[in-house]
């Protein structure tokens, strides 16, 4: 189980990869809590539910619950802001408009494919828009605990659940370690805990490539 520190962490090195003037679709969970950490960063923020233009979290006095985010979550209004319809905002993510998605994921595999939606022998809440972001974003970052609450690993070499679609995502984040996804595989770029490489090797379920020397 994820801290909230952890989510905070993750969140934070998520923000770092978001270029100023990009369009980008927060999913559920880690990437609600982005528009806290964006520092001076100028994006536009969309929330599949009908808003490009998502702001900070608000303070408590000031929370309006008719205003939130796919989470449900209570969210504001960055000036210029757009409101519409959801059916709208999937076409603007269908249509490929959205630069960089960012959302949580059930499993990922080492070619970077996502499942994100269904477990198998468990009942299906709901799709979401996952498969949708996962045909249109031009770019995808999944944030994610490095484990299920099993304690098996959520990055594996193969998937075992349905995938979300055939879009690969770019890089993962957990709260251990920063992947990206290349053409000669995963790579770490970058470790986020104190973990060795040995114990982040016993938690990961795929081979990953760590200054050139695969690690297996």
């Amino acid at each position: 189980m994820l801290s909230q520190l952890d989510r905070i962490n993750i969140a934070k090195r998520i923000a770092k990869e978001l270029p100023n003037g990009a369009s980008i679709n927060l999913g559920v969970g880690i990437p609600t809590l982005i528009p806290d950490y964006l520092d001076d960063k100028k994006v536009d923020l969309h929330s599949e539910n009908g808003l490009l233009g998502m702001g900070p979290t608000p303070e408590e006095e000031n929370i309006n619950m008719d205003l939130i985010s796919a989470s449900k979550k209570p969210i504001t209004m960055a000036e210029g802001a757009a409101l519409f319809d959801s059916s709208d905002s999937f076409v603007m993510i269908r249509g490929g408009h959205i630069d960089i998605a960012v959302m949580g994921a059930l499993q990922i595999d080492q070619y970077g494919e996502i499942a994100n939606w269904a477990i198998p022998g468990k009942d299906i809440l709901g799709v979401g828009g996952a498969m949708d972001l996962v045909a249109g974003a031009k770019k995808i970052i999944i944030a994610s605990s490095h484990t299920a609450k099993d304690g098996k690993p959520k990055f594996v070499s193969k998937l075992t659940f349905p995938s979300s679609g055939n879009g690969r995502a770019d890089m993962l984040v957990t709260e251990h370690a920063v992947f990206k996804f290349t053409e000669n595989g995963p790579y770490l770029v970058e470790q986020l805990s104190d973990l060795s490489i040995d114990e982040l090797k016993a938690i990961t379920g795929a081979d990953f490539t760590y200054k050139n020397t695969a690690i297996k």
